[in-house]
């Protein structure tokens, strides 16, 4: 008996919980961010840069109590380019346990491609300080280096197969909001094979 009633209070509490969470309506998520970014492409650059994790490997980390996170006054400088990641003696671990490696900060990775590092991708000329939005644009739709011909293609693990299908007005408000960011002097190593 005691069971029973146990098991129908517990069922009638599941009952109220679903039937209150079907009567609130769902927020919609940064309405009025979406709102603002339509006026201001800017704004959803920025909106764009943080969903589609940018900071993931174009910001150093910091390791914290939780691991590692971001450290927002290097945001966007990529690999910082006195931060060594040698090759040599990564090319042991890739070929017999690992398909990619990263540097602590997680702005390198080497693999089979080679090594590569996160460009600058703030408003500094050692960044994209001097690109145009076509070179933008063409950097992220076809995968080339400073959306340049003749240029090497950018390298794994940028995700360009999936980032190239972002829309014009979509890459026109990241460059947009890239261009607002502070800059920062960084000279990104080259590329190297292993």
């Amino acid at each position: 008996m005691k069971t029973r009633l146990f098991s129908a209070f517990c069922l009638l509490i599941a009952i109220s919980w679903l039937t209150n969470c079907q009567q609130q309506p769902a927020e919609k998520p940064a309405t009025a961010e979406a709102q603002a970014s339509e006026e201001d492409p800017a704004k959803r650059g920025e909106y764009l840069v943080t969903v589609l994790g940018c900071d993931d490997c174009h910001t150093p980390k910091n390791m914290g109590p939780q691991g590692p996170a971001p450290d927002m006054s290097r945001r966007f400088m990529g690999h910082p380019a006195d931060e060594l990641f040698v090759a040599d003696d990564l090319k042991k671990a890739i070929s017999e346990r690992f398909v990619a490696v990263f540097s602590p900060g997680m702005t390198a990775a080497a693999g089979p491609w080679g090594v590569s590092y996160a460009a600058n991708i703030t408003s500094d000329d050692t960044g994209i300080g001097t690109w145009t939005e076509a070179q933008f644009i063409k950097a992220i739709r076809e995968g080339k280096s400073k959306g340049m011909d003749g240029t090497r293609p950018i390298l794994p693990p940028m995700p360009i197969p999936s980032y190239r299908h972002l829309t014009d007005d979509d890459l026109k408000a990241i460059f947009a909001y890239l261009k607002t960011v502070n800059p920062v002097k960084n000279a990104v190593p080259a590329p190297k094979t292993l």
